[in-house]
């Protein structure tokens, strides 16, 4: 007998005012307004998945939270999903729990490189990849993407003319945020040939990895070839996919023997392996059940983006979207307004009512763009485009 599936409701409306949402209950400080459409930092609008919150239920009825370790069972929801979603092996020695992948990427500029060490990242890109190394006193480099008929594209020639022997990390986002691209093999493969050839190590943010659309694939970096599984550490977690991010569960894989027994061996020197009670159970539920909550999201999402794309090409034809191939952030082109980006932040803040992230903080290439997340029921996007296009046309 066939089991019946389990329809989910994304038009659902949750109030998360009061609950010390970032994103809500920060708004009025970080954009100076409150009452905005809230459509900027990067979690979804819609409830954690009911398998989630009933295993969190199930370990808080226990009703004690002592010291808790990473079972063989936690580990094996990570590589059963890695081995459904993407055919990557991954053996259970070469995962580590974290606690956040930027606080994973802090961790390795720390662990393999020293104050005046440089960090190459490839803007526009997500603001912590420049602003962490930074802050640890690192130097960092741009390897900026270029604009190749309307994608980005990585610029390999530029790559290879700024490394020097200073240069001991290069900081991969993949799938892109703000951009929303899906690396292909090939490219994937010969960045790992450039940083492994010249003794850089990688690091792969792969949050968004789940959220691929309809003809997109993800290729974790351990997997697309034996050089890049030898160059690099990969993070990865169900955080942006589940809407838990709150919950704070991420893990890295490290192939590399030397790799991994360094990096390794300063985690748990700090005791920065060790997950708390709900991150391992959090996982192992969405990595067990998650799979048609997923499907049934990305599809969702997908139609939000949709809309947006169709909106603006009918209504607002200044603005451009950047269709994503992966993740529920949109990049919009704004440049056809010919604003300064002070006047286009607050045409969308003050005039519109919305809450985007300013394109300009993603470095440069960022500045004329806006970064609007679609992650949120449909009455949401349509209510933003028409407060957006009535904006415009003031």
């Amino acid at each position: 007998m066939k089991m019946k599936l389990t329809k989910y409701n994304f038009d659902e409306q949750t109030d998360r005012r009061g609950t010390d949402s970032l994103k809500v209950d920060l708004m009025e400080e970080r954009f100076g307004r409150a009452g905005l459409i809230p459509l900027w930092v990067a979690d979804m609008e819609f409830r954690t998945p009911d398998f989630i919150v009933d295993s969190l239920r199930s370990r808080c009825d226990h009703s004690i939270f002592g010291y808790t370790f990473a079972s063989s069972s936690y580990f094996e929801s990570i590589i059963g999903w890695l081995s459904r979603r993407y055919s990557l092996k991954v053996r259970k020695e070469w995962l580590r729990y974290i606690p956040g992948i930027v606080k994973g990427i802090a961790f390795v500029v720390d662990c393999f490189t020293q104050a005046g060490d440089k960090v190459i990242i490839q803007p526009p890109v997500y603001t912590p990849f420049r602003s962490i190394p930074e802050m640890q006193g690192r130097i960092v480099i741009d390897n900026p993407l270029r604009m190749a008929k309307g994608q980005y594209e990585m610029d390999f020639e530029h790559l290879e003319r700024i490394i020097d022997e200073s240069c001991k990390l290069f900081i991969l986002c993949s799938p892109h945020n703000p951009g929303g691209m899906v690396w292909s093999r090939e490219t994937l493969a010969r960045l790992a040939e450039i940083c492994s050839r010249r003794n850089i190590l990688i690091i792969s943010d792969e949050i968004h990895a789940e959220m691929t659309w309809p003809g997109n694939l993800h290729l974790p970096f351990p997997g697309v070839s034996p050089e890049a599984a030898a160059c690099s550490v990969t993070f990865m977690s169900p955080s942006k996919t589940f809407n838990i991010a709150g919950i704070v569960s991420s893990y890295a894989i490290v192939p590399n023997d030397a790799i991994r027994t360094r990096f390794f061996s300063w985690l748990q020197a700090r005791e920065l392996n060790q997950g708390n009670i709900f991150a391992y159970e959090a996982t192992k539920a969405a990595y067990t059940h998650g799979e048609e909550w997923l499907k049934q999201m990305c599809d969702y999402v997908t139609g939000n983006v949709k809309y947006i794309d169709e909106y603006c090409r009918k209504e607002i034809p200044y603005v451009k979207v950047y269709f994503p191939q992966a993740s529920f952030l949109v990049w919009l082109d704004c440049r056809e307004l010919k604003l300064p980006q002070s006047e286009l932040v607050s045409l969308f803040r003050d005039k519109a009512g919305l809450a985007l992230n300013d394109g300009a903080m993603f470095g440069a290439g960022g500045e004329g763009f806006m970064r609007l997340n679609a992650g949120c029921r449909r009455s949401m996007i349509e209510q933003a485009m028409k407060q957006l296009r009535d904006a415009i046309q003031l």
